[in-house]
């Protein structure tokens, strides 16, 4: 008999713990690591040699937006072969949850899905992908967003006392059922009609829910960066809850010299003993509906509102004059940075990879009428990618002590439902592009660091207790691959290529990826707040 079911030989071990590299042997019996050491003489039936490589947890995207996907493409394959195993969604106020019953689809529906959303909280939810089955292990957060629409707040205005009450039951309500935190998206609608106030009385009804935590999209206007860093820790400081800030970055050129600004307000919050982490992915152009970049009176009230002004001919015009003033508030547009990624229509596919400047060109037509041209025809369900940081200011926030790494993109197949779109290149390569040129090339990181900010940080923000690291009774979501030729393929003009330099992901002790291939199986499993993860 077997003492193992699979036994990793010869590798280089990074545990996940920020330690120095060593070699050993893994055990693994059903989903744990049963064993580290040498295992030379132990018998098993699955041996994987992995001499040359390098032995580490499964990378967490504490950052991902794969709830919308994962509902159709469940084999999860742009993240898989990245070597991630976890998937956090239900970030920037968008969670699949909850729904109420007399008001029809999520806030969170993916563009291209076809599946009926069925259910109305986490439960449901979770009962729906452990059923199809998914190749990743997801853990959700829940959506503040999500939480308006749920209780009709679509509007610019303060919920009533009523519509609050039913917003923090519905909070608790989700955490009871495994969400581990609340997420705003404060440049986004509904959530960005949130006053601060508001926010900081959902996140103290579930602040007493031991790890639970908040993360935040936050308020990046033209002219607030700082200030947008000082709100989010201030909602911490006020619920008394840990603080996720969300893909850091600075998207205002004015700013760009000065990065140190956006991590003084870190610093000093982090002195005074207060728990503030952020996020980032390693790219200079962000991916967004384009109707995000709309000033906020015109979104207001849902997508089927939002349409009809832009379709009436008077508000139409306010609309233009309004962009005349710029986006987020007043950040400058640069049209032929702005490059669509995605559209719902046939008639308007050959417009997918070009910016709109080149549209605005071959339409023969203002910049800002093709913008919302787009819009319209498209009855909002049309991307984009927009270049707006710069590469030293990425390298900068990447370094410091408490960064941690997030795609911000989904799991997706390249020839699945999503594969005629263009999307962000950090569906495929987010982390394989740290480890290829931010670790091996341009030496940023060490392995160990970046390894660490991948997995084990992750994971203590999580508050997971058996995951993120490589350690004996940890779940078995171990990759295994090659620091010396680990890249990503995957480019702005032609995105669906699996990243390269990854030969094996076990996601629960269960090989998703062998000899870089996937192997079809779908061992991943919801991941619920509190319950021995």
């Amino acid at each position: 008999m077997s003492d193992f079911d699979t036994i990793i030989q010869g590798g280089t071990i990074i545990d996940g713990t920020g330690k120095p590299r060593f070699q050993m042997d893994i055990g693994i019996k059903k989903n744990h690591i049963d064993a580290i050491g040498d295992l030379s003489k132990v018998c098993s039936q699955n041996i994987i040699d992995a001499t040359g490589l390098i032995v580490s947890p499964g990378f967490i995207d504490i950052h991902s937006h794969s709830d919308r996907t994962l509902v159709d493409d469940g084999g999860a394959e742009s993240k898989i072969h990245q070597g991630v195993t976890t998937e956090v969604v239900g970030n920037c106020s968008f969670s699949s949850f909850p729904i109420a019953k007399d008001r029809g689809t999520s806030i969170s529906r993916s563009h291209r899905s076809k599946v009926k959303y069925d259910w109305t909280d986490l439960d449901g939810f979770s009962n729906f992908l452990e059923k199809k089955g998914i190749s990743v292990n997801i853990a959700h957060q829940l959506g503040h967003s999500a939480l308006r629409g749920a209780v009709g707040l679509l509007d610019n205005r303060p919920p009533n006392p009523d519509e609050l009450d039913s917003m923090k039951r519905l909070a608790v309500e989700s955490i009871e059922q495994g969400a581990f935190s609340l997420t705003t998206g404060l440049t986004l609608v509904p959530s960005c009609y949130a006053k601060t106030d508001e926010i900081v009385e959902i996140a103290k009804a579930i602040s007493h829910f031991p790890g639970c935590f908040y993360a935040t999209h936050a308020r990046l206007w033209a002219n607030m960066h700082v200030e947008a860093v000082d709100e989010a820790i201030r909602v911490g400081a006020d619920a008394k809850i840990p603080v996720q800030y969300s893909h850091m970055a600075i998207i205002d050129s004015r700013l760009f010299d000065h990065p140190e600004v956006m991590l003084k307000p870190f610093e000093k919050a982090r002195a005074e003993d207060q728990d503030v982490t952020y996020d980032m992915y390693p790219y200079i152009a962000a991916g967004t509906h384009l109707s995000q970049l709309l000033p906020e009176w015109v979104q207001e009230g849902g997508i089927n509102k939002m349409l009809s002004r832009i379709r009436n001919p008077n508000l139409r015009k306010k609309a233009l004059l309004s962009l005349k003033l710029g986006w987020f508030k007043g950040l400058p547009w640069e049209w032929d940075k702005i490059i669509i990624s995605f559209v719902n229509s046939e008639k308007n596919t050959s417009l997918v990879g070009k910016s709109i400047e080149d549209i605005s060109k071959e339409f023969k037509k203002e910049s800002s009428d093709v913008f919302l041209q787009l819009i319209d025809e498209e009855s909002n369900q049309v991307g984009c990618i927009m270049i707006n940081r710069r590469e030293d200011n990425i390298q900068y926030f990447m370094q410091q002590s408490y960064a941690m790494f997030g795609s911000d993109g989904n799991a997706i197949s390249k020839s699945g439902i999503y594969s005629q779109d263009k999307p962000h290149p950090r569906y495929y390569g987010c982390y394989p592009r740290i480890f290829g040129r931010y670790v091996r090339e341009k030496s940023v990181l060490s392995l160990e660091e970046a390894v660490y900010k991948s997995t084990g940080f992750p994971a203590w923000r999580m508050n997971f207790q058996k995951r993120g690291t490589l350690k004996v009774d940890n779940y078995a979501d171990i990759i295994i691959w090659n620091p010396d030729s680990i890249i990503d393929k995957s480019t702005f003009q032609d995105p669906h290529h699996y990243a390269e330099g990854i030969h094996y992901v076990l996601v629960n002790g269960i090989e998703v990826v062998k000899k870089g291939k996937h192997t079809g199986k779908r061992p991943g499993r919801v991941i619920r707040r509190g319950n021995n993860n």
